[in-house]
This record gives C-alpha cells, sequence and structure tokens, in this order.
C-alpha cells in the first residue's frame, strides 16, 4: 500500500513535483520549488492555477478573495505570466 502524503493538519494530500507538472504543466524548477515550499495541498494548487487562467465563476471570483497558501501560489504563478497587452 502506498504511503498517504499529508500537507496540514486536515490531512490533505501536498502536492508534489509531479502534480504541478499535471495541473499548471511546464513549469520551472524555481516556481515549482517556490510553490512546493508552502507545503500546498493540490486541491489549493488546482485553485490556484484555475484562478490565475481566468476560470471560475464571476461570484466566487469577486465574493471569497484568495487567502493563505492559494493566494501565495497566485501571487507566485502572476509573476511568472507575460504581462498583458492592452488594446
Amino acid at each position: 500500500m502506498a504511503e498517504a502524503r499529508t500537507g496540514g493538519p486536515r490531512g490533505k494530500a501536498a502536492a508534489s513535483h509531479e502534480d504541478l507538472l499535471h495541473i499548471i504543466g511546464e513549469i520551472d524548477d524555481d516556481t515549482a520549488a517556490a510553490i512546493l515550499a508552502l507545503e500546498p495541498s493540490v486541491a489549493e494548487v488546482e485553485q490556484a492555477f484555475m484562478w490565475v487562467a481566468g476560470e471560475g465563476d464571476v461570484v466566487d471570483r469577486t465574493g471569497h478573495p484568495l487567502a493563505g497558501k492559494t493566494a501565495d501560489i497566485v501571487d507566485i504563478l502572476a509573476a511568472e505570466l507575460p504581462p498583458e497587452e492592452e488594446e
């Protein structure tokens, strides 16, 4: 039986480098290390990536501001994105 990874007091599975590749796609080693240093759960990485990608319900995005590890991951990922071009 495989040993479960834990990622916090509630026992959520901690994200691995492989999880980041699966969720985010190609990611440089420094960015991956910065995210993994936060010891986020897979769910936190998924939520942060959806937020950065602009997915999700508008009400959810405006009514529930991000906090904690999820917000930290968004900051890390947003810093890696190219600036948006204005039309």
